[in-house]
């Protein structure tokens, strides 16, 4: 009993420092230097909360920028014990986990390539344009694959390219302190900002 007090007693107390304590003051930091990224980074539009920067949505439109592939799945409402193609599926964060020697997934990015080439694009294509990220989910496209979609998003709405390329332009982020990360387009902000600027037109 004489060891097994202590043990016991440390347990508690490890359990509530590690598992209460540091959780709560880390979170009331996060909350008070960083709220907009610790309320995850939500975007609102006339009150109303659209979405996250961090979390991609499928934008399917011609009329919309369209996201990177997505790889991610949903139960298939017919069989359980099956999957579905869900792009963008929140509760499911996933890749295709296929490597660059899977013939499935080069099978799937030249499909990728044909499908763009009918729609008219020329190459080089970006490659965010064909591949999907490792969590489905990804927000940002490169600004190469945004430019990229401009043609048809101006031939969607009956805009000007010249002024749809300033407003990827000016939605475009550059990498953090000019040297981690690559430049990149929120395609939420983007298609928000594509909305509020066709509605001045």
């Amino acid at each position: 009993m004489s060891h097994l007090r202590p043990a016991l007693v440390l347990l508690l107390l490890f359990t509530a420092l590690t598992g209460i304590v540091y959780p709560l003051a880390l979170t009331g930091v996060a909350a008070a230097i960083f709220p907009q990224q610790a309320g995850g980074s939500l975007i609102v539009q006339d009150g109303k909360i659209v979405g996250s920067r961090l979390i991609g949505q499928n934008f399917a439109s011609d009329v919309y920028f369209h996201p990177r592939p997505s790889a991610t799945t949903a139960p298939d409402p017919n069989d359980a014990s099956k999957t579905v193609d869900a792009p963008y599926n929140a509760a499911n964060s996933s890749g295709s986990n296929l490597g660059p020697t899977s013939k499935t997934l080069v099978e799937r990015v030249k499909a990728a390539a044909e499908a763009k080439a009918a729609e008219g694009w020329s190459a080089p294509l970006p490659a965010d344009a064909l591949t999907t990220s490792a969590s489905g989910l990804d927000p940002d496209i490169s600004p190469a694959y945004a430019l990229a979609q401009i043609p048809r998003v101006a031939e969607a709405r009956g805009l000007d390219t010249a002024k749809l390329r300033a407003l990827v332009t000016a939605q475009t982020k550059g990498r953090w302190l000019g040297l981690i990360g690559e430049p990149r387009v929120n395609v939420l902000a983007l298609n928000i900002a594509l909305d509020a600027f066709h509605a001045r037109q």
